[in-house]
């Protein structure tokens, strides 16, 4: 299988996992920058040099020697389970992808179809009933996780645990996790271990959002969206991430983590 969603700096001063969802355009360019002393110019997921991606080939050597000799610092960074997912719902379902059109072509309409799912236009001002449509497409990332039906599960939806468990799985080990919501404290830590050609003055760092401007924002608080059921559907979805990250699963409302997270723990249970 490889290291598949691992990106690392050529100086190979420190590499990462990514997980869809969770600051992931933002520690791409730290870690571009921090080699090239420029931000790439665009989206980073779109690079293909610059940076070494398990998805370049020619990275895929150098990617795997250096995971097996552990020579870089490693690590990765979660996300509050309910606010990536509704996050994904109004980025990727809601919204209007970057190249103008909507993501996975058809998707879209196909939900409309199957489960009645209305997220609007840009023509009327993204005018839509966003909590019964987030919970009809909660049902939908439900089936696409437990029964793969009617497709795959997305890699923005699916969970972080899974995401995670394919570089441990294959002889990874992490060096730390840190959290989305304290992004700042997470990533000096991981700056402060590693030499890198060009200094970072994290402060200075603007954060990167890719799909903010393409869709409708978020009207309600976060409890808002998720009923008995719906919270029933993210437990079985997402119960690994809870528990793993440590994040407050009766508190929607409640972005922050209740704890640190046990890196043995992670490695010991996400081994297989």
């Amino acid at each position: 299988m490889g290291f598949p969603g691992t990106w690392m700096t050529e100086s190979q001063s420190m590499l990462y996992r990514v997980v869809p969802k969770c600051a992931c355009s933002t520690i791409g360019q730290i870690m571009y920058f921090s080699d090239h002393g420029s931000f790439f110019e665009g989206d980073v997921h779109d690079a293909t040099a610059g940076l070494h991606k398990w998805s370049i080939e020619a990275s895929q050597r150098v990617i795997t020697e250096n995971v097996k000799h552990h020579s870089s610092y490693s690590f990765t960074c979660v996300r509050n389970p309910y606010a990536r997912i509704l996050s994904s719902f109004f980025d990727k379902i809601a919204g209007i992808q970057r190249n103008g059109k909507r993501y996975r072509g058809n998707l879209v309409p196909q939900l409309a179809q199957k489960y009645g799912i209305d997220v609007g236009s840009p023509e009327n001002g993204f005018e839509f009933d966003q909590i019964a449509s987030f919970r009809r497409f909660l049902l939908f990332a439900r089936d696409t996780i437990r029964w793969r039906r009617p497709m795959e599960p997305d890699i923005h939806w699916s969970a972080m645990s899974g995401h995670i468990s394919t570089f441990i799985a294959n002889g990874g080990r992490y060096d730390a996790i840190f959290f989305t919501e304290k992004f700042n404290e997470g990533m000096q830590r991981v700056l402060d271990a590693v030499q890198t050609p060009v200094p970072i003055d994290l402060a200075q760092i603007p954060r990167f959002n890719e799909s903010e401007g393409h869709g409708p924002k978020r009207a309600h608080p976060v409890s808002a969206y998720f009923d008995d059921l719906s919270r029933h559907l993210i437990w079985e979805i997402y119960k690994r991430d809870f528990q793993l990250f440590r994040y407050d699963f009766d508190n929607p409302d409640n972005k922050m983590p209740l704890g640190e997270i046990d890196l043995d723990e992670v490695h010991a249970k996400l081994s297989t």
